[in-house]
């Protein structure tokens, strides 16, 4: 993962501070970063991307609601979730600092 920032090449179909949901496995989520393209280990790809998407196309880092973890899903796993429900994660704050119509914005980021 490259860090806290949009996608540069502008294909991305989600943003960061979007609530999604993932469309295999039901659970909602926060947009937390965003990558032009797979950006894991071979390693990681072989053991966790079980249906082998496309690793040329947008993967986003999820603060998955409920739970206290995040996931690393391509893009043609999720779909916008328009419940207007917050996320329940404890990194929110981290990453947002305002929640509104459904969606987070992201905290100035500061080195």
């Amino acid at each position: 993962m490259s860090g806290r920032h949009a996608d540069p090449s502008g294909t991305a179909r989600f943003a960061v501070g979007m609530v999604i949901r993932h469309r295999l496995f039901g659970y909602r989520g926060v947009i937390a970063d965003v990558d032009a393209a797979f950006g894991l280990s071979e390693a990681w790809y072989a053991r966790m991307a079980r249906s082998r998407p496309p690793r040329d196309e947008p993967w986003y880092r999820v603060l998955v609601d409920g739970g206290e973890h995040e996931t690393y899903v391509a893009e043609r796993n999720l779909e916008r979730d328009d419940s207007d429900e917050p996320i329940r994660h404890p990194a929110v704050d981290e990453f947002f600092d305002l929640f509104e119509a459904g969606r987070y914005r992201p905290r100035e980021y500061r080195m």
